[in-house]
């Protein structure tokens, strides 16, 4: 086994895990069998209860692991399907080792630091790391690792002596170390001094950078290069510039033109490796997919969509919604424009307390092509949301409601299509007549953490529902596999009275009862979908619900539906196997 640690001086922020994947992704060209590891130092035992408006988006991974935003990334660059355990946190570690000494694991010793807890880091990479995530269910070759935060953080400081000591562990040869700088530029000047220190700071903790990835906003000065390489005592060749591009899967391709790929090489010996012809030619077939996806066209029409959400604050919020839309522009040619829009900025209060702002959001909704709502918690906003669901389900505007936007779909068709006057979510009023969203039987009020319907469940389309633009994007299967995060769930008791108004429900669980797509059948594309299908979406391969999506709002639905069931009967769509959706 192979491992590339991804650590980073100065800032955080600065781009460790889109290095990270675009490093996997030039190992997996070789034929390689790639996994991931993000190490995330705080002491939550998982995301599930961070706020997206500190920490970002809330990534769920295929067995239901709420996860940092990085594993999406990974992901989404590497086509894999990584489990709750690729995420290890402070919280993971403590809790393992804390349950450990309570079982007498350790009786009679004294449990510490070191060598307990950093014995326990090094176990859990080398286990984890053997675990197949990828469609080959083969053990991978090399296994990425992030270290999260930077290099000198107290709350690090156990994984950082834990690297160390797996860097002997694994013996020579077996373990590189890419650290990210940041390169500030002051004034027009390029400053290396925050790199010199971050570096130095990095070898007092006991690791040593094999190559250091300078980000900065333009490409740095030769001069800037080798001063960095003589202060820090690295070759040259080890120092690469990672600058500002226009697209971040272009990274990459930048990384490959400054020799990442011959660097990786020789600092993990892979010369020495025996790949198979057939890995070989698939990883080469991969490299000139991705080259002719990624590497846009000059003056793509642009495609406005507007992002109605409440977390809009931090883009971060929505990352795996972003990157979706962008999948599915670039399969249709277009530059994604993508508008955001504070739902509370379209409500009536808005429009007396700062009518500047409320008509703005209105006129920005407007001359959108498309309308998405997004995921969320809480009542804060989704007066907005429901009024952005009327005018495009009255406008036949395409729109698209993921998790609380489906919800959000229903609450309006059931006031303005059903005369279900305050009809709301019981999120929102526990005690409103018509609560036509309400609280799973199964979920808990009172443990937050890793209660909630998680992971990849099983949506069946029903019966009657040929016509459905999404049961179509699906290549008409008979069912969709997605994955789910959510509390709450469309009231049962309401399906006979929204269906005679108009609003399908063409996808239900298992059980039928539990609804999971909402649909408008004379509408150019109106579906609400209780699934977050953006945390399947590959650069390679779109994720159909989006697809569909930003398809209607460029005008190529049909085509795109004509080419879906063309392709369905074949063993890849888009660059990827049929099983990564269905």
């Amino acid at each position: 086994m192979k491992y590339v640690l991804v650590s980073g001086g100065v800032i955080s922020g600065i781009g460790k895990g889109i290095i990270a994947s675009s490093s996997g992704l030039l190992l997996k060209t070789t034929g390689l069998k790639v996994t991931a590891i993000k190490i995330d130092p705080y002491l939550n035992v998982d995301a599930g209860t961070l706020g997206p408006l500190e920490h970002g988006e809330c990534f769920v991974l295929k067995d239901g692991g709420e996860s940092d935003l990085d594993l999406g990334n990974y992901e989404r660059y590497l086509n894999l399907n990584l489990t709750n355990e690729n995420n290890i946190t402070t919280g993971k570690i403590y809790k393992a080792v804390i349950e450990r000494e309570r079982r007498g694991d350790y009786i009679g010793r004294t449990v510490q630091v070191v060598p307990h807890i950093t014995d326990a880091i090094q176990d859990w990479i080398q286990r984890v790391a053997k675990i197949p995530v990828d469609d080959s269910g083969e053990e991978p070759d090399v296994c990425i690792i992030e270290l999260g935060g930077t290099v000198g953080d107290i709350e690090s400081m156990p994984f950082v002596e834990a690297l160390t000591q797996f860097r002997y562990k694994v013996g020579k040869g077996n373990m590189m170390n890419i650290h990210v700088s940041y390169v500030p530029v002051i004034h027009g000047e390029e400053k290396t001094k925050p790199t010199q220190h971050a570096i130095k700071q990095m070898r007092s903790a006991g690791l040593v950078p094999d190559l250091i990835a300078c980000r900065c906003e333009r490409a740095l000065d030769e001069v800037t290069v080798q001063k960095i390489a003589r202060s820090c005592q690295v070759e040259f060749e080890q120092v690469v510039t990672v600058r500002d591009i226009e697209t971040i899967y272009q990274v990459p391709l930048l990384l490959e033109e400054q020799g990442l790929l011959a660097r990786l090489r020789e600092a993990l010996l892979l010369d020495r490796l025996s790949i198979p012809p057939t890995l070989k030619q698939k990883g080469l077939n991969l490299w000139q997919l991705w080259k002719r996806t990624v590497v846009t066209k000059p003056y793509l029409e642009p495609l406005t969509i507007a992002l109605v959400g409440k977390y809009i604050a931090l883009p971060d919020s929505y990352l795996s919604v972003i990157k979706a839309l962008e999948h599915s522009a670039m399969r249709c040619g277009r530059k994604l424009h993508l508008v955001w829009i504070d739902a509370e900025h379209l409500e009536d209060a808005s429009l007396q307390n700062d009518p500047t702002t409320y008509h703005k959001a209105w006129s920005q909704l407007t001359v959108a092509s498309g309308c998405i709502v997004p995921g969320g918690f809480g009542g804060r906003g989704v007066a907005g949301m429901v009024k952005a669901a009327k005018w495009a389900r009255e406008c036949k505007i395409p729109y698209l409601g993921i998790c609380l936007g489906m919800q959000v779909a229903v609450i309006e068709a059931a006031e303005n299509l059903c005369g279900l006057k305050g009809a709301t979510s019981e999120e929102f009023d526990a005690h409103a007549q018509h609560r036509v969203v309400i609280f799973m039987p199964e979920g808990s009020k009172e443990i937050m953490g890793g209660t909630m319907r998680l992971g990849t469940k099983t949506t069946h389309f029903q019966a009657g529902s040929e016509w459905s633009k999404l049961r179509a994007l699906y290549g008409g299967m008979t069912g969709m596999e997605e994955r789910h995060r959510h509390r709450y769930e469309v009231n049962p008791d309401y399906i006979e009275q929204l269906e005679k108004a108009g609003l399908n429900f063409v996808g239900k669980d298992e059980s039928g009862k539990r609804m999971e797509v909402v649909e408008l059948k004379d509408h150019p594309f109106f579906v609400g979908v209780q699934a977050h299908p953006e945390f399947t979406s590959r650069v390679l391969a779109p994720s159909p619900t989006y697809l569909g999506f930003v398809a209607a709002a460029t005008g190529c639905l049909d085509e795109i539906i004509r080419d879906i069931q063309q392709l369905k009967s074949t063993e890849l769509v888009n660059g990827a196997d049929n099983d990564v959706h269905f």
